[in-house]
C-alpha cells in the first residue's frame, strides 16, 4: 500500500480530517464492489459526492473562521464598535451549512433596541453574506435556479444535482433577497453593464421595443357589509390580470437579423416611464461608443406603446428623429382579414401577397392599400361583430398617413428590422414562462424581484450583475488600536 505524508497546518485539521475520512470511505467502496458483479453506481456517485461535500464544508469553516476578528473594539465603515460577546452561528455553502463561532459587535453609543443598534459580526461583513448567514455562491445559485422555475422546484433540482441541500422555504427566501438588492441598485447596476458592453463590429443599427402582457396579481377583495361568514378568510384576496410592460434593446447587423437583445420588465403598477427612460439611457451610451448607429422604433400599433416612445426618443436627445416602424406582422394580419371581405376575379390570398410585396417594395404602398380599401366601399361589411375593413383603414391611417410608421421598402433598403418579434418573445420568456404558472398569484414587489433577476439572465447579463448586485455587502473590518 502507497504511503502518502501531508503535513496540515493546525488551523486547517478539520480538513485533513475530513480528508482522511474521505479516503477511508473510498477504500471501502472499493472493497465492496470486486469480483465482477453489477454496480449501482449511481448509489455510489453519490456516497461520493457526500464525502467530497464533508471536505468542501471543513474548507469552509477553516476560511470563515479565519475571517473572525475577536477584539475589544473595530472600525466599520468609519463607525467605531464594541465587541458584546461570542457565539456560534451557521452559514450556508454550496455544500451545506457550517457552524462557525465568532465576535458579534454592536455600535458604540448604541443600546439594544434603538435603530442602528443591531449587531454585527467580522465574518458575515468581510465575507459579504447575504441575509442570514448566506454566503455569496450559495445566494446567487440560488436566486439563479428561482428566476428560472418555482421555489419547489429549483430545491427539488438541487437535490438532483446533490448539491444546495436546503428547504423550499429557503430558496424562496433568499431568491428574493438577492432580487430586492438588484431592484434597490438597478440604476447603478444597469448603468455599469452598459458602460462595460462591447458593442459587436458588425452591428449597423439598434431596435427599441415596448410591449404588454398580462400577469396574474393577488389584489384585497373588499369585504361584504356586514358580518362575515363562520371560516371566512381575516384577510380575502383575489386573482386579477393585470398589464406588465416588457421592453428590448436590440442590435442588429446590415441584414436586419438580432445579434444581442437586452430585456427590461415591469410589473404592471411599477415604474414603466422609469424602464423607457433607462431605455433611452442605455441607447445613448451605445450612440456614444459607435456614432452613426441608425435608430429604430418598432411595435405594434398600441396608441400608449408610441407615446412613451417617441417622448423618449426625440431628434433633440439623438441628433436625429429615429426611424419608426409599426410591425410588419400585426399590419398583414389586419390586412389579411381585410382581404378575406373582398369579392371578385383575385383571391383573398393573392390579394394580400400582392399588398405584402408592394409594403416590401415600393415606399408609397401603405397609401395605395389605403386608397384601394376606401374605394371598394366595403368600410361598413360586417364579418360576425367586426368590420376587418374599416379596421384596416383606421389602422392604416393612424400609422401611416398620421405618424409614417410604415415605409417598410425604407427599412429593408436601410437593413433595419421589420418585425418587433423580440419583444414579443421577452412578453412570452420574461413574464408568461415564469410569472404565469397554473393558480400563480404575484405581488407587486415580490414580483419585481423576480423579473429583474431574469431580465438580467436573459439578457445574458448574469454574472456581472449579480457580482455588481453583492459586491456592497462586503465591508472591512478593522481592529482599534
Amino acid at each position: 500500500m502507497a504511503k502518502l505524508v501531508i503535513e496540515v497546518p493546525e488551523e486547517l485539521r478539520g480538513v485533513g480530517e475530513a480528508m482522511a475520512a474521505t479516503l477511508a470511505e473510498l477504500q471501502a467502496t472499493l472493497g465492496r464492489h470486486g469480483g465482477g458483479k453489477a454496480v449501482d453506481y449511481g448509489k455510489v456517485e453519490g456516497e461520493i459526492s457526500d464525502q467530497t461535500g464533508g471536505i468542501e464544508r471543513a474548507a469552509h469553516r477553516a476560511v470563515l473562521e479565519a475571517l473572525d476578528i475577536d477584539v475589544p473594539a473595530v472600525m466599520i465603515g468609519g463607525l467605531r464598535y464594541t465587541r458584546v460577546g461570542r457565539c456560534e452561528a451557521p452559514y450556508h455553502t454550496m455544500a451545506g451549512s457550517v457552524s462557525v463561532e465568532r465576535s458579534l459587535y454592536r455600535q458604540s453609543g448604541q443600546r439594544g433596541g434603538q435603530p442602528g443598534a443591531r449587531v454585527v459580526d467580522a465574518v458575515s461583513l468581510r465575507a459579504g453574506v447575504v441575509g442570514d448567514g448566506w454566503l455569496p455562491r450559495t445566494a446567487r445559485a440560488i436566486a439563479h435556479g428561482v428566476q428560472q422555475v418555482t421555489s419547489r422546484e429549483a430545491e427539488t433540482g438541487a437535490g438532483e444535482l446533490g448539491r444546495l441541500p436546503y428547504s423550499r422555504s429557503s430558496f424562496e427566501r433568499v431568491a428574493h433577497l438577492v432580487g430586492a438588492l438588484a431592484v434597490a441598485d438597478h440604476q447603478d447596476i444597469e448603468d455599469a453593464l452598459i458602460d462595460a458592453y462591447e458593442i459587436p463590429e458588425e452591428v449597423r443599427s439598434i431596435s427599441i421595443s415596448l410591449d404588454r402582457v398580462s400577469v396574474p396579481m393577488e389584489e384585497p377583495l373588499t369585504r361584504p357589509v356586514g358580518r362575515p361568514k363562520k371560516g371566512a378568510p381575516k384577510k380575502p384576496v383575489e386573482r386579477n390580470f393585470r398589464m406588465a410592460y416588457c421592453g428590448t434593446l436590440s442590435v442588429h447587423d446590415e441584414k436586419g437579423e438580432a445579434l444581442h437583445t437586452i430585456r427590461y420588465g415591469s410589473m404592471p403598477k411599477g415604474d414603466v416611464t422609469g424602464m423607457r427612460d433607462r431605455l433611452v439611457c442605455d441607447v445613448a451610451t451605445l450612440v456614444s461608443k459607435r456614432p452613426g448607429l441608425k435608430l429604430e422604433l418598432i411595435c405594434d400599433g398600441a396608441p400608449e406603446m408610441w407615446n412613451l416612445l417617441e417622448a423618449g426618443f426625440t431628434a433633440e436627445r439623438f441628433g436625429e428623429q429615429p426611424y419608426r416602424l409599426v410591425d410588419l406582422y400585426h399590419l398583414t394580419e389586419k390586412l389579411a382579414a381585410a382581404a378575406r371581405v373582398f369579392d371578385g376575379e383575385e383571391p383573398a390570398e393573392g390579394r394580400l401577397r400582392r399588398w405584402k410585396m408592394n409594403l416590401l417594395n415600393r415606399e408609397s404602398a401603405a397609401t395605395a392599400i389605403l386608397e384601394e380599401l376606401l374605394a371598394s366601399g366595403k368600410e361598413q361589411v360586417f364579418v360576425g361583430e367586426e368590420r376587418p375593413v374599416h379596421a384596416a383603414i383606421t389602422y392604416l391611417r393612424t400609422h401611416s398617413q398620421e405618424a409614417d410608421r410604415m415605409n417598410y421598402a425604407e427599412a429593408r433598403r436601410l437593413g433595419l428590422a421589420l418585425g418587433s418579434g423580440v419583444v414579443e418573445a421577452t412578453c412570452k420568456s420574461l413574464f408568461e414562462v415564469r410569472l404565469k404558472r397554473c393558480g400563480s398569484r404575484w405581488k407587486e414587489e415580490t414580483g419585481q424581484h423576480i423579473v429583474q433577476l431574469r431580465a438580467l439572465a436573459l439578457s445574458d447579463r448574469w454574472g456581472p450583475a449579480v457580482e455588481l448586485t453583492l459586491r456592497p455587502l462586503r465591508k472591512a473590518v478593522r481592529e482599534v488600536a
